[in-house]
């Protein structure tokens, strides 16, 4: 069932019956499944706990023999939140909620809010956690702090910004750091200055957070970078306050990789779900293992890609090869293992790193059109002076 559920990531526009069929999947008896509603039960019998077990393991596994680089002696972490919409069934309507427009009015289907850690170097995704659509970011973000590893650097959006969160993070490890947008507005004393842009500051912590979090002190001394770009200011927060093991010069223009986890989203929804309206499940347990197993299968592609990156003769790194393309390899290797012998897929394997070559991208260009939304097109024209209109 395991290997069901990274077919349902990879096969999108695929029914149960083919994707079973396709890989070959049979019973414990060795026997094929005759009927959809027997796929459902043995779905059931594996839960979501053999699933996320199977994700954590793999991903621990995986991203220790990568061996990825560092920024400074520290692994570049980057942390964001997502929306998942589910099929639009009562079980997970009361799991899982929807939301509301500005009427008050429920939209049309329950979302699952979810919240992952990626390294932003091969976009592996070190740890996840979701819930209902009701439940905050932050909220999702606090079950992460256990698994953050040591020496490491998150990247955070402005909106994650709690000081309680932040001195947890930092202090329940070894040498964990953190860099999120400074929020405007926010008062602060100066208590050392290094340069024009870069002191050190003191920030007041309210009695509501100290409540919430025991160990939040009074006041947080914090690291304020300044960065200006054609004429825009940008200010962002820090734990890593010694100037002499992280010049401002290397921070400075670091939270622009925080951008990479919002590729990788993209990657699922776009490249593996092909932009799939809703999840396949239509109960709450399965959604849940749906989703660890559209974690594991991300995971699986990006770490084939590291091993790819290992093949090529250069200084390439994971997130500079096509995520699209070795998908696309990896699809049409899956379909063809279960009826190799074992001793040709050592040699299959070997046909497919030698691909490698062919994924690489080419430099990312500087923006330059400002970032907007642009209006959804109508399938209908737009009569301006229509005279019911007057």
């Amino acid at each position: 069932m395991a290997w069901l559920l990274v077919g349902m990531a990879i096969y999108n526009d695929k029914s149960m019956a083919d994707i079973v069929n396709m890989l070959d999947i049979v019973d414990r008896t060795g026997k094929p499944f005759v009927a959809p509603s027997a796929l459902t039960q043995r779905r059931k019998n594996l839960g979501e706990s053999a699933a996320k077990a199977l994700f954590e393991c793999t991903q621990s596994h995986w991203f220790t023999q990568a061996n990825l680089p560092n920024w400074n002696g520290l692994t570049l972490l980057g942390v964001d939140g997502v929306l998942w919409r589910t099929e639009d069934s009562k079980d997970n309507a009361e799991m899982f909620a929807k939301p509301t427009n500005r009427d008050g009015k429920e939209t049309q289907y329950p979302q699952v809010r979810m919240v992952c850690q990626m390294e932003l170097s091969s976009h592996l995704i070190t740890g996840s956690a979701f819930d209902c659509y009701s439940v905050n970011e932050m909220k999702l973000a606090e079950q992460l702090i256990e698994t953050t590893p040591d020496n490491s650097l998150t990247l955070f959006d402005k909106g994650f910004y709690s000081l309680g969160l932040l001195q947890a993070w930092s202090s329940q490890g070894i040498n964990r750091h953190w860099l999120i947008p400074m929020k405007k507005g926010l008062t602060y004393e100066v208590v050392q200055s290094f340069g024009r842009q870069d002191k050190l500051i003191k920030l007041k912590s309210n009695p509501q957070a100290r409540k919430k979090w025991p160990e939040l002190e009074q006041e947080v001394v914090v690291r304020l970078i300044t960065r200006v770009k054609e004429g825009k200011q940008y200010d962002v927060l820090t734990s890593m306050v010694d100037p002499m093991l992280y010049p401002k010069s290397d921070i400075v223009g670091l939270y622009e990789y925080r951008w990479e986890i919002e590729l990788g989203y993209r990657e699922q929804k776009q490249y593996m779900l092909g932009n799939r309206l809703t999840l396949r499940s239509r109960l709450p347990e399965l959604v849940k293992q749906e989703l660890w197993g559209i974690l594991l299968t991300y995971n699986l592609v990006r770490y084939q890609m590291v091993q790819m990156c290992n093949t090529l003769n250069g200084d390439y790194l994971p997130y500079q090869l096509s995520f699209n393309g070795a998908l696309a390899h990896i699809m049409r290797l899956i379909v063809g293992l279960p009826y190799s012998s074992p001793g040709a897929i050592p040699r299959q394997l070997q046909n497919f790193y030698s691909m490698s070559g062919s994924l690489i991208l080419e430099p990312r260009r500087e923006r330059s059109l400002p970032r907007v939304v642009k209006k959804k097109p109508s399938r209908y024209p737009r009569k301006n002076n229509a005279a019911h209109l007057k």
